[in-house]
């Protein structure tokens, strides 16, 4: 074991002299108390460590204990229910173990397993041991680490048993015999590997209509929610976590407020998965990391939200990791690399920062595992950047790494407007690879009116929605100006069409039981509606009938509230609104062409 005695300690940042050879990011552990640390630089003689707890009372003196392995946590099934800290040892009673920095330990969880393989099978790396199940019923895949491969020459009973107890010995080929357990270590650095890289055409199902109908992510992708302060991100991280269709979810709490996260950590444990029925925090992994923790720790907490992700979704699972926020980590970035005396770069913050920002996005990913299923990683990423500006260091780098970006606007916040998504300064990049399988969504509605159309509706009708959206603030600003009634008709309609995309579509109220989440043929049904009354409201329009008696139909209010008042699977009533949207709008034309006529007779 290396030895080292510190003789310079700033913060959570130490200098040592050592007496053996240490090894770059090796785990280390720091006097009396056994503080976790991470050695980040080697000159010589001389280790530079970063210490992950609070190094109140550290000294000059002190030994430095190298570990001879990296920075790395304890993952198995005992994850899944928990809260952690950042580098996942349990919070607030949690059962599960991470890293172990100190002799005594709690002990660890039991459960039942029962193996899928016998003795004198060959497994490879990631390949499937057995089944195991918690007490309260839940069921994962029990992993041979990625790293290991051989014969299996042992492997117990089915039975009760914890965490760490040895369940087989496998042989590889050079001789070696690895005993396996339900829980394995793995380096949060380091991402696990997969058999192949996949691309995606199923977005992650949120239920929140701006962000699935205009600004969709796939499942392994990677999207930012920049706002200020008071813009709601994490409340719409929150809402994600709860309707999104991942079957894992990875909160990493990384620098917010205690007060917020208290309010994380005392809510999901009472929410219920609207799938399941159960307890959502069942199929969840919180990992807390307030502003007030040591702030080293903050800067490994997104590496070990990675790994937990990702050895779930070597089981084959849609994981969706939700980190709030980059913009916490990226300032303990700072705050360490200051103090380790490396020259800033912009904002301060270390040259270094972009190629963090890209290791961290690129761990997500759907994927082929090495034991052959399917899974993957969806990364959402909270930014708060300084006075809500966008051109600032961390989310301008984010931009270059994600391809769903979903600004945050304070003016929407303060109208009381949510989500406070501004559509003209959000976008997603894999938009069009989705709309293969929104088209599947669309065709599975009843046939509507003869000309909409078939093929590439959703496409067609985003297009439609932005466009609106775009040239309703081109013509506020001139409205502003001249006056909307000073405005031609046309163009008044287009004001007219856009409130209707923002009030009918866009806005979601969170605390309605119907409207806050919307299914994926739901969200096809009401653009299908609202593109529908757009394209005929332009058609009579044309025909000469006034703006005035188009924005007077009685099915203008219940096209609205569609989002509250008609609910998941309910083809009839929205069978029923675009019957009433067709006729109402026949007798317009029938109207405007009598009115016409009796013109014509009049000449």
């Amino acid at each position: 074991m290396s030895v080292a005695t510190v003789r310079w300690a700033s913060g959570p940042v130490l200098r040592a002299r050592a007496s053996g050879a240490f090894r770059m990011r090796e785990a280390v552990y720091v006097g009396p108390r056994s503080l976790l640390g991470e050695v980040v630089a080697v000159h010589g003689d001389e280790i530079v460590a970063q210490v992950y707890e609070d190094p109140t009372g550290l000294r000059p003196g002190e030994e430095v204990r190298g570990s001879g392995s990296p920075l790395g946590i304890r993952l198995g099934p005992g994850l899944l229910g928990n809260i952690f800290d950042g580098l996942l040892r349990p919070l607030s009673g949690g059962r599960s173990e991470g890293r172990e920095t100190r002799a005594a330990r709690a002990p660890a969880p039991r459960f039942d397993f029962a193996p899928v393989v016998k003795r004198g099978e060959t497994l490879g790396g990631g390949a499937v041991l057995g089944r195991v199940t918690s007490a309260e019923g839940r069921a994962q895949d029990c992993l041979v680490p990625p790293h290991i491969a051989g014969e299996v020459t042992e492997i117990v009973a089915a039975g009760s048993y914890d965490e760490r107890q040895t369940l087989c010995r496998v042989r590889s080929a050079d001789g070696a015999v690895h005993e396996i357990a339900m829980s394995h270590f793995w380096p949060v650095r380091v991402p696990r590997p997969v058999g192949e890289r996949l691309p995606s055409e199923e977005p992650l199902v949120t239920g929140q209509r701006i962000i699935d109908g205009l600004f969709p992510v796939p499942l392994g992708g990677k999207a930012a929610i920049p706002g200020g302060f008071g813009t709601g991100k994490t409340v719409l991280l929150e809402l994600l976590a709860k309707s999104c269709n991942a079957d894992v979810i990875v909160y990493l709490g990384c620098g917010e407020r205690g007060n917020e996260l208290a309010g994380v950590l005392s809510e999901f444990p009472e929410l219920k998965d609207p799938r399941a029925g159960r307890p959502l925090m069942e199929r969840t992994v919180i990992i807390a990391n307030t502003s007030n923790m040591p702030v080293a720790a903050r800067e490994a907490s997104i590496y070990s939200a990675a790994t937990v992700a990702e050895y779930f979704r070597d089981q084959g699972l849609h994981v969706a990791l939700m980190a709030d926020s980059t913009s916490r980590w990226a300032e303990a970035l700072r705050e360490v690399s200051g103090r380790l005396g490396e020259l800033p770069g912009e904002g301060g913050y270390p040259a270094y920062l972009s190629s963090r920002l890209a290791d961290f996005y690129e761990r997500a990913a759907r994927v082929r595992t090495v034991n052959g299923r399917i899974g993957s990683v969806t990364l959402l990423s909270s930014i708060s950047p300084p006075s809500g500006d966008f051109s600032e260091p961390v989310t301008s780098h984010s931009k270059r790494y994600v391809r769903s970006f979903w600004a945050l606007d304070l003016k929407r916040a303060q109208a009381r407007f949510y989500p406070a998504i501004h559509p003209l300064q959000s976008y997603s990049e894999d938009a069009p690879e989705l709309a293969g399988w929104w088209d599947k969504a669309f065709a599975a509605l009843p046939t509507g009116a003869a000309d909409v159309r078939a093929a590439n509706e959703w496409i067609e009708l985003r297009r439609r929605f932005l466009t609106l959206l775009d040239e309703q603030v081109r013509l506020e600003r001139m409205a502003r100006i001249v006056g909307k009634d000073a405005l031609p008709p046309r163009q008044q309609l287009a004001l007219f069409c856009a409130e209707i995309v923002n009030e009918g579509f866009l806005r979601q109220s969170a605390f309605s039981e119907i409207d806050w989440y919307a299914g994926p043929q739901r969200q096809a049904a009401m653009m299908r509606q609202i593109g529908r009354f757009i394209a005929l409201a332009e058609r009579v329009l044309a025909q000469g009938v006034p703006l005035a008696r188009i924005a007077a139909l009685g099915v203008l209010r219940p096209l609205q509230r569609m989002g509250e008042e008609i609910g998941e699977g309910d083809a009839v009533r929205f069978g029923t609104l675009a019957r009433r949207v067709e006729e109402e709008f026949q007798a317009l034309a029938e109207q405007a062409g009598a009115r016409a006529g009796e013109a014509a007779d009049v000449r």
